[in-house]
């Protein structure tokens, strides 16, 4: 799953079932560890989304009052 493939919403939607299926205790190992990996994929994507949108609003903020 390419970063640039997903968006916010969609990287938390996919988070949110890979918790899920995690906390039930169905998987396999394999298909655990595999989740788990998405999981901090899709955690780093959400972080760097979020430092930029934060970013953004620092710049803006800083225009307004300058």
């Amino acid at each position: 799953m390419e970063k640039d493939k997903i968006s916010f919403e969609n990287a938390i939607a996919r988070l949110e079932v890979i918790v899920r299926a995690l906390e039930e205790g169905k998987c396999s190992l394999d298909e655990s560890m595999k989740l788990y990996e998405e999981g901090v994929r899709l955690v780093r994507l959400c972080n760097e989304e979020l430092a930029s949108a934060k970013q953004k609003l620092t710049v803006i903020s800083e225009e307004s009052v300058g």
